[in-house]
């Protein structure tokens, strides 16, 4: 990516990802410091990560310039808790500083703050502990999931050299297909039936994700629920099927400045009219909340069938226009 994009100024990597698979970030630390930038990581999901030498590798222990950090997500901070680390010479502190204040507001909720700092002195003083009992729940959970019928735990399938050089097991997820319903469909009926949120769901797998905050009774409670999942799939409408890209068609050409594309003049199309035009929309399939398409992106005709058929099939898309991917927001010509 360097070679192919010498000019930029960092390297962005989301890591881990939503489904708990992490990046080689020592490797792509030094990668980038022999090029004198630095390394930012969207850490998102590693709030608990420094706490626990069987977790994967925390960012900045591993290298990394910046990392932000979700404290609400698995660490026990209230919504919107976050937090951002600086380490090295790379990047000023005090323009660092500047540009999140442009950004943050003026009117601080002391609670966020309060809750994210009562969170770091119960994980200084137990984390360890707590976080050692969440890996040996979640171990056995696994088990017990796979153990029912047509559920299948990935794990190996995870961590792989172009996939993944590490793997938070707080991440349960399961796949759902040999049921018959969608990760869509699986998720819409835990919710109803059982009361039970998912952290993430796509075309054919449902996660579960772990804390230390869980218990052998809230395990229970999720085997419970899956087990009638499994007895209520035949009676599930067959799912719609989603038409899924290659990973090179979600790269696509950024033809004009997203700000342009987004600001200026826009006309709504059908979607089926929609490839080859530029877009001047995001649009993201949540979660795991990556875009498929952004502003100044010359539209492919891959990518809108994936989200018309997932549209249909469930998909949950948040920031388009015409969430049900009938039409789409495109530069006017």
């Amino acid at each position: 990516m360097w070679q192919r994009h010498p000019d930029a100024a960092a390297c962005l990597i989301v890591s881990p990802t939503p489904y708990g698979t992490c990046a080689d970030i020592q490797a792509i630390a030094e990668i980038c410091h022999r090029r004198g930038k630095p390394l930012i990581v969207d850490e998102a999901w590693g709030a608990h990560l420094p706490f626990h030498d069987s977790l994967p590798t925390w960012a900045m222990d591993a290298g990394a310039d910046i990392c932000v950090v979700s404290v609400h997500k698995m660490g026990l901070g209230f919504e919107q808790g976050s937090v951002y680390h600086l380490q090295g010479q790379l990047v000023d502190p005090i323009r660092l500083k500047q540009c999140a204040d442009l950004l943050a507001t003026t009117s601080t909720n002391v609670l966020i703050y309060a809750g994210m700092d009562g969170w770091r002195r119960q994980m200084v003083r137990h984390g360890e502990k707590q976080l050692d009992a969440a890996l040996q729940l979640v171990e056995t959970t696994r088990g017990r999931i796979n153990g029912l019928p047509g559920l299948h735990v990935l794990h190996d399938e995870l961590i792989r050299e172009e996939a993944s050089h590490d793997f938070d097991p707080l991440h349960v997820l399961i796949d759902v297909q040999q049921l018959g319903v969608s990760g869509y469909q699986a998720a819409d009926w835990l919710r109803e039936n059982a009361r039970i949120d998912v952290g993430l769901n796509d075309h054919r797998r449902i996660e579960a994700t772990f804390s230390q905050a869980d218990n052998r009774q809230s395990a229970d409670r999720l085997l419970e629920a899956l087990g009638s999942l499994v007895e209520a799939a035949p009676g599930l409408p067959v799912p719609a099927p989603v038409e899924l890209p290659d990973s090179a068609d979600l790269e696509m050409e950024t033809v004009q400045l997203p700000r342009d594309a987004f600001f200026g003049p826009v006309e709504v199309v059908p979607a089926s009219e929609a490839a080859g035009r530029i877009a001047a929309e995001q649009i993201t399939p949540y979660p795991p909340g990556v875009p498929a398409i952004l502003p100044g992106e010359r539209i492919n005709a891959r990518v809108i069938d994936y989200l018309v058929s997932g549209a249909k099939a469930g998909m949950v898309l948040p920031d388009p226009a015409d969430p049900s991917m009938e039409t789409v927001r495109v530069v006017q010509e």
